[in-house]
């Protein structure tokens, strides 16, 4: 949001903040899930880099297309290791993961 637009909802009485401060996450939790994102949207730009669809990625990893969709979503019920493991299987070096790693930081 841009700053202009920030000041002006503040000015008229409203509360500006992210979806953690309204969640109350800890740095931690805020970090975790700023991980788990970036690494869903690595593995969906790895899987359409490659030609992939979900329902091929799936069979790949002998897992299913709603799976992958929950994964690339970051769905709460995907945990990191089936998501690292994705990459991996995709063709993503442990180089790519640190700059999907990286990325988070940032964020």
């Amino acid at each position: 949001m841009k700053n202009t637009k920030k000041a002006r909802l503040e000015a008229a009485g409203w509360r500006v903040s992210d979806a953690a401060d309204f969640l109350g996450l800890s740095d931690e939790e805020r970090r975790f899930v700023e991980l788990k994102l970036a690494l869903a949207s690595g593995v969906r730009q790895l899987r359409e880099r490659q030609g992939l669809t979900q329902a091929a990625l799936a069979k790949q990893l002998r897992s299913s297309q709603s799976r992958v969709a929950k994964m690339e979503a970051a769905d709460a019920s995907v945990s990191l290791d089936l998501m690292m493991r994705s990459l991996l299987s995709i063709g993503a070096t442990p180089r790519d993961i640190a700059k999907l790693i990286r990325k988070a930081e940032a964020a």
